[in-house]
């Protein structure tokens, strides 16, 4: 016989969770109604947030070979096991 305290627990904590993102999905969208002039300045900040994403993944990228290139000068084994 299965013990009936996580099927409780699990399906408790499916329901709040359920409840929380509906609420959550709600408040955003009456925000985005309500809040129609910001349009504007939200596609400023993505704009902006989308130029530090692809800054980070270049300078991620050039960390990378920098790093590669350092350790083919030093002579370390990169091979894979």
């Amino acid at each position: 016989m299965m013990e009936w305290i996580p099927i409780v627990l699990v399906t408790f904590k499916a329901l709040v969770l359920g409840v929380g993102m509906f609420f959550a999905i709600k408040w955003h969208y009456d925000q985005g109604r309500k809040e129609k002039d910001h349009a504007k300045e939200m596609h400023a900040v993505l704009r902006a947030s989308g130029k530090v994403g692809v800054i980070f993944m270049l300078s991620l990228l050039g960390l990378g070979i920098f790093t590669f290139v350092l350790a083919r000068t030093l002579g370390l084994d990169l091979t894979l096991p």
